[in-house]
């Protein structure tokens, strides 16, 4: 099952970068004009992920990927989300659980004024 929860992990982390990238592409599309950084699905798509993130954050719930990693493992399902878990590894720090809500739900914000700011072409 290490294979699995490996696929799962990769699945997670492109999330991940899809959510983090999205937002930087879409700015920057704004700027330079970039037409496929208004459509719709790619926007709706990008603001649903958003939302998942912040919500699960705010309530205090893990992420279902990380679950799933976890029971993949077969290691204890533990509450840390997938970025700080990472993080985490990668810088040796561990920083406390509001730090990472409170960026999440920053994030969601900017992703919404961003949405009104410059938002997704209407359907023809």
């Amino acid at each position: 099952m290490s294979w699995l929860a490996d696929l799962v992990l990769v699945a997670h982390a492109l999330v991940a970068i899809f959510v983090v990238t999205g937002l930087a592409a879409i700015w920057l599309g704004a700027w330079a004009g970039w037409s496929w950084t208004r459509n719709r699905i790619f926007r709706i798509t990008h603001i649903a992920t958003v939302g998942v993130v912040a919500a699960t954050a705010v309530i205090g719930v893990a992420c279902p990927l990380t679950l799933l990693e976890d029971w993949l493992r077969g290691g204890p399902i533990g509450s840390d989300g997938f970025i700080q878990r990472w993080v985490g590894r990668v810088l040796y720090y561990d920083f406390p659980l509001w730090v990472f809500t409170t960026v999440y739900v920053a994030f969601g914000l900017a992703v919404m004024v961003t949405w009104h700011r410059y938002p997704p072409r209407q359907r023809p």
